[in-house]
């Protein structure tokens, strides 16, 4: 575990050692998630390819940000968006914020090319950031992510249920018996070890409030869902969808509707594939099989 200060916020890191394949592979992890979801797919990676996982400001072990950092940042951000910047734009929380954190890591690691790939919340950020960085980054992998539709019923509701959820959570959830192996059940298709149970209500209970309710608001608004559609669209790099065929966060008809935007869609059809008996967390329910396509995708561009 490193660190490293990102706009004057403390982050946690994992790089591992280089090899000899040109592009580096950089996890980004989901919303009240951590790094630390990726390490099976890593270990099965990193023979071959260097790899690099971060927690995002607010979630695991990285800072959030102070109300003075925050001020600095929206002056920041009206600076680098100018007068028609929505709020979104403006937000230490949002998608594009966090795809500038993204920005700022890979130049401070000297990382000059690489590959995104993303849970979630962090496809969002990652396509986000191939839009900002299209030279170094070659191309990007969206794990359990899709979306670009906005359904208000659906948003509002899933809003408010997440808004109670970091409200309401007790510092002392970690301590709950039994509720690991709840989570061991929680949105996957088959349960996974209870180790993993645990340690999503830890990354629950450690994640900043501010962070957890910005990130959750400020990713669903109408505004943000309709303009992902647009962002993929314009991606040059090569851009694929791996699907749970059982996820009911980000259901397989959602996550091809944001794959259809994309170039390679419209060519082939065939940047949105389906991962069988996995729910919303395919990198600890079907490893080997999320590390196969991985590996397969990124050869042919190498």
């Amino acid at each position: 575990m490193a660190t490293i200060e990102i706009a004057g916020v403390r982050h946690v890191y994992e790089l591992t050692a280089p090899t000899t394949f040109p592009h580096a592979l950089v996890f980004v992890h989901g919303w009240l998630l951590s790094r630390a979801y990726w390490q099976p797919l890593i270990e099965r990676l990193a023979v071959d390819y260097q790899c690099l996982s971060y927690d995002l400001r607010g979630f695991g072990q990285s800072h959030a940000i102070s109300s003075q950092e925050k001020a600095e940042a929206d002056t920041r951000a009206l600076a680098l968006n100018g007068s028609n910047a929505t709020k979104e734009d403006n937000s230490p929380y949002s998608p594009t914020a966090y795809a500038r954190d993204l920005k700022c890591l890979l130049q401070e690691l000297n990382i000059s090319s690489a590959w995104l790939i993303g849970h979630s919340l962090g496809g969002t950020i990652a396509l986000w950031t191939a839009q900002q960085m299209p030279q170094s980054v070659q191309g990007v992998i969206c794990v359990n992510a899709g979306g670009g539709i906005y359904l208000k019923e659906s948003f509002e509701q899933f809003r408010a249920v997440g808004t109670q959820l970091v409200k309401l959570r007790p510092r002392w959830l970690p301590l709950l018996p039994l509720v690991d192996l709840w989570m061991t059940r929680a949105n996957v298709a088959k349960a996974i070890a209870r180790s993993w149970g645990r340690q999503r209500i830890v990354d629950l209970a450690i994640a900043h409030p501010e962070a957890a309710l910005g990130a959750l608001l400020d990713s669903t608004t109408e505004t943000e869902i309709n303009r992902l559609p647009q962002i993929v669209s314009q991606l040059q790099q090569p851009v694929y969808f791996l699907a749970g065929d059982k996820d009911k966060i980000m259901e397989p008809k959602y996550v091809r509707h944001l794959a259809s935007f994309h170039p390679l869609f419209q060519a082939c059809g065939e940047n949105a594939i389906e991962i069988p008996e996995c729910g919303h967390l395919a990198m600890l329910e079907q490893t080997d099989m999320v590390a196969e396509q991985i590996r397969a995708i990124v050869t042919q561009y190498k």
